[in-house]
């Protein structure tokens, strides 16, 4: 566990949020508010007021939040490389595409790469997608079946990297939720729609803070959803941490100079994949090298270096988890109907190490007064068992 003092007087001053997004989510297929559920028993349990678990086993038709992201990047991408207006619908959007021969290219642990792939179906262009060899051939056969090409490489998700960069090289347009020098935060161009960004920038460059502005829909639908139950705004948000896009959204989110009071945050990573923890310990981003963990979606060994400043400054505790304790807590939702993956239940698994520790639990301000909301962030799935269980 780590735990920076400092965050708690941390303001996001980069506004993170678009007021384009949600209509264009809205426009998506299969869009849906997704379920706040109220944990009542385990609130009791742990002596706080109220503990809410954002479900997203069902997003746009598919079993993770990533689609948020995926799609308002790719968006964002196209329209500017195809010279239309940011309100573009799929189909004109889809047939510019295709006039310019676009493939879109990206490597995954599972969920973002799905959702990558079912916008290139949505658009009717290909997509190349680059998976890890630790992959299970379900998850593969999930992304193939989206209609992309699922390439599995001799290595672990930094080495997917490595293969999709090659791959965009020859002309592929790279869709990432990490960053990287070179592939950066790059500040939008402005111009009229008529003209070609690709004369100010290199158009397979795609933008990771638009992943992040994608991401936002999930928090502003929540603090909506935490309004209608006539229940206080968020005091403690938890999220797990891939390769860092995702908490970054929820901190600056939680941490926008806008509000009239911030939110703690606190991240959760698997102890065998804890790139993040790593790297504030070291106050420097540290690649790492990772072993299994049933939250696969987790395991990342590089934070993405736009991400890195926000959780830098913002994040109040990293915390790790065991996967049979993750693996616990999964059950435990899955018997009051919450149907979701490890990586959602890691969430409630942090929470708990938390107030255990009776003085981080203090410094941290969890009593009867707090609203802490458990982002989970994928639908139930399969996996291996961890031994002890």
């Amino acid at each position: 566990m780590f735990h920076n003092p400092s965050a708690s007087t941390y303001k996001h001053t980069n506004h993170s949020t678009n007021p384009s997004v949600e209509p264009f989510h809205r426009s998506l297929p299969d869009y849906a508010i997704t379920p706040l559920i109220p944990l009542p028993h385990l609130a009791q349990e742990l002596g706080l007021g109220h503990i809410l678990l954002k479900d997203e086993s069902s997003r746009l038709g598919l079993p993770a939040f990533k689609i948020l992201g995926a799609s308002w990047a790719i968006q964002v991408a196209l329209t500017k490389k195809c010279s239309l207006p940011i309100t573009a619908t799929l189909h004109e959007l889809g047939a510019a595409a295709r006039k310019e021969g676009v493939e879109l290219v990206t490597c995954t642990e599972g969920n973002w790469g799905r959702a990558v792939a079912r916008m290139a179906k949505y658009l009717g262009v290909k997509a190349v997608i680059f998976v890890p060899d630790f992959m299970d051939e379900a998850t593969q056969e999930k992304i193939g079946g989206e209609g992309a090409t699922v390439v599995v490489v001799d290595g672990d998700y930094d080495f997917s990297i490595k293969k999709a960069k090659e791959e965009a090289e020859k002309g592929g347009m790279l869709v990432m939720d990490v960053s990287w020098e070179g592939y950066d935060e790059i500040p939008e161009v402005i111009c009229p729609v008529h003209i070609s960004t690709s004369l100010f920038m290199p158009w397979k460059l795609t933008y990771t803070q638009y992943v992040v502005q994608g991401y936002i829909t999930m928090l502003t639908e929540t603090d909506a959803q935490l309004k209608d139950m006539n229940i206080p705004p968020v005091t403690h948000a938890i999220a797990a941490v891939g390769v860092g896009s995702w908490a970054q959204a929820v901190t600056s989110h939680y941490k926008s100079s806008s509000l009239p009071q911030t939110a703690t945050v606190i991240t959760v990573e698997p102890d065998t994949a804890a790139s993040l923890l790593t790297s504030l310990q070291a106050g420097k981003i540290t690649p790492i090298s990772t072993g299994h963990t049933i939250c696969n979606g987790m395991n990342c060994g590089t934070t993405s270096t736009t991400a890195w400043e926000v959780l830098r400054k913002g994040v109040d505790v990293s915390v790790t988890v065991r996967d049979i304790d993750v693996h616990n807590d999964l059950q435990y939702l899955h018997k009051r109907g919450v149907r979701n993956g490890p990586c959602g239940a890691a969430t409630m698994t942090a929470l708990k190490r938390v107030c255990e520790d009776r003085k981080m639990k203090e410094a941290l301000g969890l009593d009867e007064t707090s609203v802490v909301v458990l982002f989970s962030t994928e639908g139930e799935r399969e996996y291996v068992v961890p031994s002890g269980a």
